[in-house]
């Protein structure tokens, strides 16, 4: 199991709207199959696997990470794909959230006479498809907030210099959170102060183009932007407000730039819909690197399920900009909390990572 979960970290951030799953066949101690969720979504783990196999699948055992699929979509159904190459035992890391599936797949192999064990590695493999379980159970995509800060909690100096406060390993390590994600988030501040392409630049990681997507309320992005000259190869979606100026739709429309219209809201646009919209376009998965203003609308949302905190040994002072602006917490009680679940070294700086805790 736990190289099944090795396989299917491998495909995070390029299958969505599908999770990335991972499966290894073995007979007789040996390892025969082995594969993950192809790029875009299909063939399914399991069709790979069984395909590297071949007619030694027969009699065998598949380590899958996540309950088959049993129903019919835009490919076959995972269990009969098992059924019909005989394998003798189904070992599952996770029961499937989607609903169509959740039981269904492993009724499905016990009927057929598949031995099935469920549950090993369940914590490990419930982590993979969080994203894709965050969709079926809350409708929208799971979110991880990256922050690049000085130590005590600035992201640029008062002039608004923020280039840059972290290490180049640091910023190697951001890149490759990047491309494990199904689309990189920033707010139009971020775009007009800094410019940025917001690719994953580590050649060889991904196989798909990674979304950009940018919450601009008022379509400020400008067309001679990077994101937007970008946009052919690297798919640029812009979240707007109702009202949005016709002309300057129509022109990032012809620059190829999807545009995706929200309620407004007090802040701009209406970011739990924002989340919504872009889980109903598929998406399963967001890294936000935004500025203070779009951190600080997404923790006040109760939007933020990751945090992956950078912290650079150095001290900007209280004129600096805050890594999250003002979003009118008065209690402690309302503050958004978290549960710390990593730290490490990268050069001088720190990365620490930390899960929403439940309430």
């Amino acid at each position: 199991m736990r190289g099944a979960l090795a396989l299917a970290r491998r495909g995070l951030g390029q299958t969505a709207p599908n999770p990335s799953v991972g499966c290894v066949i073995v007979k007789q101690g040996r390892v025969i199959g082995r594969g993950f969720t192809s790029p875009g979504g299909r063939p399914h783990a399991e069709v790979n696997a069984i395909k590297m196999a071949g007619e030694h699948a027969r009699d065998a055992t598949a380590y899958v990470t996540l309950e088959p699929c049993s129903f019919t979509g835009k490919s076959g159904a995972c269990t009969e794909a098992l059924i019909s190459a005989g394998l003798g035992r189904v070992v599952i890391g996770a029961e499937d959230p989607h609903p169509r599936v959740d039981g269904a797949g492993i009724a499905r192999l016990r009927g057929a006479g598949v031995s099935v064990t469920v549950g090993v590695l369940r914590p490990e493999c419930e982590a993979v498809i969080a994203g894709f379980a965050s969709v079926q159970r809350l409708h929208r995509p799971l979110v991880r907030l990256k922050l690049a800060t000085s130590l005590d909690g600035r992201i640029a100096s008062a002039s608004g210099e923020s280039q840059w406060i972290t290490g180049e390993s640091a910023r190697r390590t951001v890149h490759a959170m990047r491309g494990r994600h199904d689309a990189v988030l920033a707010g139009v501040g971020t775009v007009l102060a800094d410019d940025p392409e917001l690719t994953c630049r580590i050649e060889g990681l991904r196989e798909t183009p990674l979304i950009r997507v940018v919450v601009d309320s008022h379509l400020r992005t400008p067309l001679l932007s990077k994101l937007v000259r970008g946009a052919a190869q690297n798919p640029l979606w812009i979240l707007h407000r109702d009202g949005a100026d016709k002309l300057r739709r129509k022109a990032l429309e012809r620059a190829g730039v999807k545009l995706i219209e929200l309620p407004a809201s007090s802040a701009g646009v209406d970011l739990t819909a924002g989340m919504k919209a872009l889980a109903e376009h598929g998406l399963t998965r967001i890294f936000v690197e935004g500025g203070g203003t779009l951190a600080a609308g997404l923790l006040r949302a109760g939007l933020v399920d990751r945090l992956a905190w950078f912290h650079a040994p150095c001290v900007i002072g209280g004129d600096g900009f805050p890594a999250a602006q003002a979003f009118g917490i008065t209690s402690l009680n309302e503050m958004p909390r978290f549960m710390p679940v990593s730290s490490q070294h990268l050069g001088s700086d720190m990365l620490s990572q930390f899960t929403r805790a439940l309430p």
